[in-house]
């Protein structure tokens, strides 16, 4: 448990600045999900990319690919360096659960690890938000920490934190009832490639809106 005030989405993010990349960036399973992503795309797809982070390596790996990508991120600094390093895509700052979308405007939406400073209630919020802006029989790819936690205080890479999350079966089903079939499936136990960050479950789906 940590003894600071946990803080915001936006705070931590913008303290970790591209630390966060350099720690989490090299993940095979990630890659994994993308290569997965990128097989059911169309050609020259829109991709709609929640907490896009710094741009590496899903909004990369998707303009490299000849799709269209919006990365939407709370914090200033992560949408600055994505701006930056992927200058190809369009980002915008702003809280996706305020956003004005278009319903049915993307081909997919990608949200990995976006979710878990999010009450539960959000989290299924957000998750029918993606599938109002999917086109009908768009993806969705999806990956989070599955752990049964609600509003557990600790340390992300020095950063105070809340987390909430839900174990494997229980996410599974959200995203289900979100309105969204499941494809895949695939668990890990990510190391990541800098000391201050410790090894963590990680779950990766890859879904169609029905």
């Amino acid at each position: 448990m940590s003894a600071g005030q946990p803080r915001t989405a936006a705070a931590v993010f913008d303290a970790l600045g591209t630390v966060y990349e350099e720690a989490f960036a090299g993940s095979a399973a990630h890659r994994a999900s993308l290569d997965q992503l990128l097989a059911v795309l169309p050609e020259h797809g829109r991709v709609l990319d929640i907490g896009s982070g710094t741009g590496r390596p899903t909004a990369q790996t998707l303009v490299d690919a000849g799709h269209g990508v919006l990365g939407v991120d709370v914090s200033p600094v992560m949408v600055d360096i994505a701006s930056r390093q992927v200058p190809a895509a369009e980002f915008r700052c702003a809280d996706i659960r305020t956003l004005a979308l278009e319903d049915g405007a993307f081909d997919a939406v990608c949200m990995y690890f976006a979710l878990l400073q999010m009450s539960r209630a959000e989290q299924g919020d957000v998750l029918r938000l993606a599938a109002r802006v999917l086109r009908p029989g768009g993806h969705l790819a999806v990956a989070t920490v599955p752990l049964d936690v609600e509003g557990v205080g600790g340390t992300f890479m020095g950063q105070p934190v809340e987390v909430t999350s839900f174990g494997e079966d229980a996410f599974t089903a959200l995203v289900e009832e979100a309105g969204f079939s499941v494809l895949s499936r695939t668990s890990t136990m990510f190391v990541p490639a800098v000391p201050a960050a410790v090894p963590e479950p990680q779950m990766f789906l890859l879904a169609r809106r029905r």
